[in-house]
């Protein structure tokens, strides 16, 4: 084979050294002007990724230390594209694995973005068999997965996380900041298939674990209370209901629950609307169980000698509205404790009138209504109630009996439990405070306490209460060797457009405390439009059922038994 002539090769080796010398000439110019930094920038983009180091979220305990709320291991699987040499086999692998549709992992491996999820919170034994296939473009990042170990467990209370690990309901939602912690992040340099370049950029800063709250609940008595309330509205043919247990000396919430309830390892199941804390969020009219306010009031002011008989037709004109006891009945003589006991409208309004509005308005006020008490449930309500100057000609005889007015279930829990403290108002507490990383716990503060009527005008008031179940409307509230006092109620439902009242269509309630003479623990139990409407028929074997259950739980033992109040109606 014959050589180039030398004329060529030269002309070919002046045409290299000029192209060389070119490309030097660019890049020394690169490297000395402006665009240096910005080429150097975008460099350092395509090989740098920064994540996110999620941070330990904290538990959710009951009282006794149980878990609520817990946290496990978990991985979320993603992807650069950039670096996916062959979207289709790379999705054709990674789909069996993830329980995903290849054609939608390939849709996602070939986007135009520098990071997409391909799956979130992946069982880490499935991860692992994903990172074995060593996938050009495809990540691993560690993360969590909320769960609840107790299901369907106080769920509206204790609430549940989103996908990224975010509070959405609940304690959950409300004490974010304490359990979420403080994420931190790894800033790492790859080269062109996704892998670390070794001695390139590796920064992390380490998360800080969020606490774990300490919760008032008591799980084995959250269950009981459930299992009774769920069976009790199935019992009535009833919408839903509410069930709050409570100690009145410390103002802690020892059960609280809604019905029907969901369960936070799925909430996507079930409807939003079953999410909502009814017994903190939502109001309703509580009816005759008001009237203990009504009656606190008289006792206190001294407005009516308690042994004054008091003339009750079962029909009275107020304005221009007619209100009427719960049963025609020929005229009654009765002293306030009959009118308890009774629950009857016609009398208690008669007191009220003694009481006058002023003072009327100061106790619904003092005992908590018209307010939220505070428990630290992100969304409770504060109920309604009007101010005084906006009172109508029928809002004293109304209020009265507890219409006009409305109130959260934990409020009129707390009504009964200021009562059954000898008149001291104890703030609600659902979380009793927190356990920091390190194992050290952290009191949350003081309930806040205050003086609502004196200790002989609430046990007074008990005695008349106790009346009510031994002779009265709550009799089968009661609890075999134990003395109960407590209210029922029986309130109408206000329609849709605040005008008027659904016909025939209540809620039942019956709210009371044992032992009467040595309180210890406050029941609420409040059903929806049930088929027997009465809280004496529909409610208050529920209390009774519950106040069992926590005889046994918490070790309730009896006490000396309260004398009954001034009466003039035939007992026995």
């Amino acid at each position: 084979m014959s050589r180039p002539p030398a004329g060529r090769l030269a002309a070919l080796f002046i045409a290299m050294t000029f192209a060389f010398a070119a490309i030097f000439v660019r890049l020394a110019f690169l490297q000395v002007s402006g665009q240096a930094a910005e080429l150097q920038e975008r460099a350092l983009d395509q090989r740098v990724r920064t994540v996110a180091l999620p941070a330990d979220r904290g538990q959710i305990l009951d009282r006794d230390g149980d878990s609520l709320a817990i946290s496990t291991p978990a991985v979320d699987v993603y992807a650069d594209p950039r670096y996916v040499t062959e979207p289709w086999t790379t999705a054709s692998a990674l789909s069996p694995l993830l329980g995903l549709e290849a054609v939608d992992v390939a849709q996602d491996l070939s986007a135009e973005a520098t990071f997409v999820y391909l799956a979130r919170q992946v069982e880490p034994a499935v991860a692992d068999r994903v990172r074995a296939l060593a996938l050009p473009g495809v990540g691993f990042l560690d993360s969590s997965k909320r769960s609840y170990p107790g299901g369907a467990l106080a769920p509206q209370v204790v609430g549940f996380v989103g996908i990224d690990g975010r509070g959405l309901s609940g304690l959950e939602f409300g004490y974010e900041d304490i359990l979420a912690g403080r994420a931190g992040e790894r800033t790492i340099e790859l080269d062109p298939n996704g892998r670390p370049i070794a001695g390139g950029i590796d920064i992390e800063r380490s998360p800080v674990a969020g606490s774990s709250i300490v919760t008032t609940i008591d799980r084995d008595l959250q269950f009981q209370a459930q299992t009774a309330l769920a069976e009790a509205v199935a019992a009535q043919r009833a919408r839903g209901g509410s069930m709050i247990v409570m100690d009145p000396r410390t103002g802690e919430v020892l059960a609280m629950a809604t019905y029907p309830w969901f369960d936070p390892n799925a909430f996507g199941d079930s409807p939003a609307w079953t999410y909502r804390n009814r017994a903190v969020t939502d109001v309703f009219e509580p009816g005759s169980t008001n009237k203990v306010i009504t009656a606190a009031a008289a006792i206190q002011e001294k407005a009516i000698p308690l042994d004054q008989q008091l003339v009750v037709p079962w029909t009275m004109k107020v304005g221009d509205y007619t209100i009427h006891d719960s049963h025609q009945h020929p005229v009654e003589r009765l002293m306030l404790g009959d009118v308890i006991a009774e629950s009857s409208n016609i009398g208690i309004v008669q007191v009220a009138n003694r009481v006058g509005s002023p003072a009327m308005a100061s106790y619904l006020s003092r005992f908590g209504l018209g307010r939220p008490t505070d428990v630290g449930f992100p969304g409770e309500a504060g109920g309604i109630m009007l101010p005084l100057n906006d009172w109508s000609d029928t809002s004293l005889a109304t209020m009265a009996y507890g219409q006009g007015i409305a109130a959260t279930p934990l409020q009129m829990t707390s009504v009964f439990a200021t009562i059954a403290n000898g008149g001291r108002w104890v703030q609600p507490q659902l979380v009793k405070g927190a356990l920091d990383p390190e194992g050290i716990f952290h009191a949350a503060p003081a309930p806040k306490i205050r003086r609502v009527i004196s200790t002989e005008s609430a046990e007074m008031l008990t005695r008349m209460l106790a009346y009510a179940v031994e002779y009265g409307t709550g009799t089968y509230a009661r609890v075999s060797g134990f003395q109960v006092a407590g209210k029922t109620g029986t309130a109408r439902i206000a329609a849709k457009d605040h005008v008027g009242y659904l016909e025939g269509q209540y809620i039942a309630s019956f709210i009371g405390f044992l032992p009467a003479g040595n309180p210890q623990v406050v029941i609420a139990a409040i059903l929806d439009r049930p088929v027997a409407g009465s809280g004496g028929l529909a409610a208050a074997p529920l209390f009774q059922r519950v106040a069992r259950i926590c005889v046994t739980r918490l070790g309730v033992i009896p006490a000396e038994r309260l004398p009954l109040p001034p009466h003039a109606l035939p007992v026995g």
